[in-house]
């Protein structure tokens, strides 16, 4: 299999930790990408018309986007623990999942607002309503995902650790951890997992 790859994407990090945790990351070659909003990378849509990562190429020449439907793919043929639950378990684990991946997408709009739209167009109300998303968001898996979060390893606790991760990568002044001291700690555990110290965000 082959991945357009970004070190600095936190969907593309979720589709490397799941393959980790599932044993099959060394059957995966990554492909340097460069995916931008505006200037796409013409080697990607070739294969994606979004022009995004993670694209994952499998070994039949298909492509699989986006990140949810690679890490299920991968759930598919890894040899480990599933990560996507089945029974009336799947949908807990999957609506977490959505929510962490939500809370990234105002992240990158956040940061697309700084850093690929000229200054004189920023809108910084738009700017502060992505910040408000991410607050919340966290303010939610303190409040009402923590005990999900201390009993499983699944998609949805991977989503949201990657997605604190990008926080700290990217939006460090948003200082995520005051007042969700329980959430902290788990992330500090949960970020020894190999598979989350193997795939640290660089650029």
């Amino acid at each position: 299999m082959k991945l357009f790859f970004s070190p600095a994407s936190p969907f593309v990090r979720k589709v490397m930790v799941c393959a980790i945790e599932r044993g099959i990351d060394g059957q995966i070659e990554r492909l340097p990408a460069a995916a931008h909003p505006i200037n796409q990378d013409a080697a990607i849509k070739a294969h994606n018309p979004t022009g995004k990562v993670p694209t994952l190429i499998g070994d039949d020449g298909a492509a699989i986007y986006d990140s949810r439907v690679i890490c299920e793919y991968l759930d598919a043929i890894g040899s480990a623990p599933a990560l996507f639950p089945a029974g009336a378990a799947r949908w807990p684990a999957l609506v977490l999942q959505s929510a962490a991946d939500e809370m990234l997408d105002a992240a990158l709009l956040a940061r697309y607002e700084s850093v690929a739209r000229p200054e004189a167009l920023r809108w910084a109300d738009w700017h502060a309503g992505q910040i408000t998303k991410i607050r919340t968001t966290v303010a939610n898996f303190s409040s009402s995902w923590m005990p999900h979060l201390e009993a499983k390893v699944d998609i949805g606790t991977i989503a949201v650790a990657v997605s604190l991760g990008y926080l700290d990568f990217r939006f460090p002044d948003i200082a995520w951890r005051d007042g969700n001291a329980a959430l902290a700690d788990w992330y500090a555990r949960f970020s020894e997992r190999p598979s989350m110290r193997a795939t640290v965000p660089v650029g």
